[in-house]
């Protein structure tokens, strides 16, 4: 009997039928006899590959068989991926990284560029977004319904909705590849070590999932259902300073303060189903559907301090080291207490019918149809208390020290206090106010509220037609078409927070004994206890009310947007021989028709209403443009009898501006110098064109068979567009403005801030990756290995020749990964490194917006140990683990442009321990 080395991605002979058709796998070229590998099973006479190493080996497999230059992760048992998230397995892949959210891991860079520039697939489809931009945010996808995950660095003519950085293809089970009957269950439980930050919050959590696979009618109907739930906590300790501005001295101190104990709550049910039939061997109907409904509820506690940038003053004696105040304190500080509410909630549909038909003559077709959509809803609640209102109540004397993680603080007043901190506005921020009934809101605003909302459409029609050649230069030649229509709209719902008991003259409330929650304890940051409570419950109760905000910038983050794509291609894929060497890969071209249409509000200021707000109006823009794209592409593989390939890629790569640059919203306002009134505006952009790049890849791999490789990737991207904020000179005559005031002029041109495209620069670097088991050098280390890649990556744009060059946003120019993996009889264990040098990262700023700051370094540890139950024990099919994550407490970091030692942000997440199983019968 000879024994054939299988490649699956799962643990039974079933299992590996739904990996090899998801990741188009081939027979090994290795013949191992039984008990030579480290974790292997004999199944029915194959020898049977499981757990960490199968997806290694799947993973290598993938890439060496494919024609395009590719990474993949795939699941090491139905419904359990190598890491506890999707973006956490996928950011460990060669030139990938991920930027933390919450401690999280939700978007992903590849090859130095923000996701902005890649976008994501889900079996082959483009999905709409949980974001304001067109990246996908990967919580919304549990790991467990997904087994495969693909990542193309390089494009190709038949490839619909390509990013320029790369293209993440997310596949889930088919059914009628599995042969048998598979039902499997799990379910972690998880823990964060930073404790119960805030009064009400957990600090243990948990996850179930299950998934059931079953073909019936001979085979020809097979059915896929999966469903995962996720009820888990994250704490966050939050230092963030408003900047450094310089003393009369010149030296940089902290101007400000607001900092947080923030707890989650993220909430997510996911479900899929996939509907196969196959009522002929060459025709086969599937029916693909997901549904994710997602909340992420947060609560925010903490204080802040306005201190240089207020009327506190810096005593004299302050400490100060290379023009840096490192310790000193500050008399008359007015703290502003916050209970915050953020809420994000998003319900994601995607359905999708493909056909498709192998026919016995070479001609193949394919029908595909798919729907996507997304609704978003983003709140943001601000609270506010402290000793007074304005300029009543007591003042603070604040000491401070900074250094590498933040500030810490010395403080006199007691912020836990129920009887001296009470709901008011202590710093007067806002004004005064009208409210709805006309009542006069006295003395600035006592909160904020901010709800988003979002909605993204995306229907797509894709046909294809292909015919297989023989005895030809060319194995098949294939032509297609695709409609993509997108929609996004971004409604915002704004308002301030008002005292309805301020409405007869009182000031300040103290918050009511219902509604007290206790104290949450800021000593992290040295600020000790304050006061906590559910701002949502005051408001549903009416101890505030909502006063329209009449100011214009509310009107003008409205927009819809809508894309129709037209895409044609053509694609002929090669297969020849070159002396004893194979040549394999395709060369195609596509034409994109892009048809954009952007709706927003311009802002008209109509004079000034009685409380000194501008009244505003508005006026409905309409703007829309058509531009075609013609993108070739060519990937070409050598392939060596000893396993060794040399690939070559060049193509032309796009990716669609940001979707909020585009709207059509503008707005205007006065900068007063002296007698003269200049025009200010910011704008969006609705005729902005793409991102384009012309790239280059040339690739040495060599394969150990399928257990193991080493390579080494090149690249480079010459960005002919780029798009950046411009300050544009525009003429005022035939602006709808408000009068300046008396004896005020009228500059004849003012200025506005708009997204335009640039002319770009080149993006260059190399990539290191490799997997090796350590059996290949002695049997004595069988079951040891090591996975892992080292990435450089440089850049040099210039948005306009008389600019320095810039960081794109994620930029990093080291990434490196690795892992560490034991596995043998049913024992595994590893330990993974993640680390990115200092990079651009995108954080929320005020209101919601996108803001760039400048993140540090950092190294993320991560480990786990587990055991599988062999066959024929009782216990067959259970697999039991325990993860670390994060087990160095590596903070997420974000300073001043220029100067390190100025941190804006120190984010501590703490480590987070899992424990969990996986059953299959």
């Amino acid at each position: 009997m000879s024994l054939r080395k299988e490649i699956p991605a799962v643990r039974t002979s079933s299992c590996l039928a739904i990996a090899a058709a998801l990741i188009a796998t081939t027979p090994a070229q290795a013949q191992d006899a039984p008990g030579q590998s480290g974790d292997a099973t004999l199944e029915n006479g194959a020898i049977v590959v499981t757990g960490y190493r199968a997806s290694l080996e799947n993973a290598i497999n993938k890439k060496k068989m494919a024609e395009q230059i590719v990474e993949s992760v795939s699941a090491e048992d139905i419904g359990k991926l190598p890491d506890a998230s999707i973006a956490e397995s996928i950011a460990r892949l060669p030139g990938l990284t991920s930027q933390r959210v919450s401690g999280r891991s939700n978007s992903i860079s590849i090859r130095g560029l923000a996701p902005d520039f890649s976008t994501t697939l889900l079996n082959g489809r483009e999905q709409t977004s949980t974001g304001d931009n067109r990246a996908v945010e990967y919580d919304q996808y549990p790991s467990e319904v997904i087994s495969a995950v693909n990542v193309y660095k390089t494009p190709m003519a038949s490839l619909i909705g390509q990013g320029l950085s790369g293209t993440v293809d997310m596949r889930t089970i088919r059914p009628l590849e599995a042969g048998k009957r598979i039902v499997s269950v799990g379910a972690r439980g998880s823990y964060a070590d930073l404790g119960k930050l805030n009064a009400k919050s957990d600090d243990m959590g948990y996850r179930i999932n299950g998934m059931y696979v079953d073909q019936f009618a001979n085979d020809t109907i097979g059915i896929t259902l999966g469903a995962s739930y996720t009820d888990e906590p994250y704490q966050i300790q939050e230092f963030n300073a408003w900047g450094y501005p310089q003393t009369d001295a010149g030296d940089y101190v902290i101007g400000g303060s607001k900092s947080y104990n923030t707890s989650t709550k993220l909430k997510r049910l996911g479900l899929n189903g996939t509907l196969e039939w196959r009522p002929d061997p060459r025709f086969t109907s599937t029916i693909d559907a997901f549904y994710s409904n997602f909340k992420d509820d947060q609560i925010k506690r903490g204080i802040e301090l306005p201190l240089y940038w207020s009327s506190a003053t810096l005593q004299d004696g302050y400490t100060a080291t290379d023009g840096m105040v490192t310790q000193g304190t500050y008399d008359g500080v007015k703290g502003v207490v916050r209970n915050d509410v953020f809420q994000r909630h998003a319900k994601l549909y995607s359905f999708g019918w493909n056909n498709e038909w192998k026919g016995d003559d070479g001609w193949n077709a394919m029908l595909d149809i798919s729907h996507s959509r997304t609704d978003r809803n983003e709140l943001t609640v601000e609270s506010y208390s402290g000793t007074g209102r304005g300029d009543t109540g007591a003042t603070d004397t604040i000491g401070f020290t900074s250094g590498g993680s933040g500030t810490n603080f010395t403080h006199g007043l007691d912020y836990g206090d129920y009887n001296s901190i009470l709901l008011t506005s202590p710093q007067g921020w806002g004004g005064t106010q009208i409210a709805t009934d006309g009542t006069t809101i006295l003395g600035g605003q006592d909160g904020y509220y901010n709800n988003r909302i979002v909605k993204d459409k995306l229907w797509q029609y894709h046909i294809e037609v292909s015919r297989d050649l023989e005895n030809s230069f060319f194995s098949s030649i294939q032509a297609g078409w695709n409609y993509t229509d997108r929609s996004k709209s971004l409604v915002p719902d704004e308002y301030f927070l008002g005292l309805t008991a301020n409405t007869d003259g009182t000031t300040s409330v103290a918050i009511p004994e219902a509604y007290q929650l206790g104290t949450t304890n800021l000593k992290y940051l040295g600020l000790g206890p304050v006061v906590s409570y559910d701002p949502l419950a005051l408001l549903k109760d009416g101890i505030y009310q909502l006063v329209p905000n009449p100011y214009g910038d509310v009107v003008v983050k409205s927009y819809s947007i809508s894309e129709k794509l037209m895409t044609g291609y053509l694609q002929a894929n090669i297969r020849s021989m070159i002396g004893s060497a194979e040549l394999t890969g395709n060369i195609g071209v596509q034409a994109i028709l892009t048809d954009q249409n952007s709706t927003g509000a311009s802002a008209v200021y109509l004079g000034t209403n009685d409380n000194g707000s501008p009244n505003v109006g508005s006026l409905i823009r309409h703007a829309s443009t058509k531009y075609t794209d013609i993108l070739p592409s060519l990937n070409l593989s050598l392939r060596f009898p000893n396993d060794f390939v040399i690939r070559f890629a060049a193509a032309r790569e796009t990716i669609r501006p940001r979707l909020d640059d585009m709207r059509a919203s503008v707005s205007y306002d006065y900068s007063r110098v002296g007698d003269v009134a200049y025009v200010t505006g910011k704008s969006g952009n609705p005729d902005l064109r793409p991102w384009r790049a012309n790239a280059v890849d040339l690739t040495f791999e060599k394969y150990f068979g399928a257990k193991g490789y080493i390579a080494a990737q090149f690249f480079y991207k010459d960005l002919k567009s780029y798009i950046y904020t411009a300050i544009e000179e525009v003429p005022v005559e035939g602006l709808a403005l408000s009068s300046p005031g008396d004896g005020v002029t009228v500059a004849p041109t003012g200025l506005i801030t708009i997204p335009v495209n640039g002319q770009g620069g080149s993006l260059y670097g190399v990539e290191v990756a490799g997997t090796l088991p350590f059996e290949a050098f002695t049997s004595a280390l069988s079951g040891f290995g090591i996975t892992g890649s080292a990435s450089y990556t440089d850049t040099s744009i210039h948005p306009t020749p008389t600019t320095p060059t810039g960081d794109l946003p994620g930029y990093s120019k080291w990434v490196v990964n690795g892992t560490a993996y034991f596995e043998k009889a049913g024992f595994n264990a590893r330990s993974s490194l993640r680390y990115r040098s200092s990079f651009m990262g995108e954080v929320s700023g005020f209101a919601a917006n996108r803001v760039l700051r400048r993140a540090q370094s950092e190294a993320i540890v991560d480990a786990q140990i587990g055991y599988d139950f062999q066959p024929g024990s009782s216990l067959e099919g259970l697999s039991l683990y325990i993860q670390g994550q994060n087990l160095t407490d590596e903070p997420f970091v974000t300073t001043a442009p220029g100067d390190s030692r100025q941190i804006i942000d120190y984010q501590s997440y703490g480590r987070r321990f899992l424990a969990g199983f996986t059953y299959k019968f």
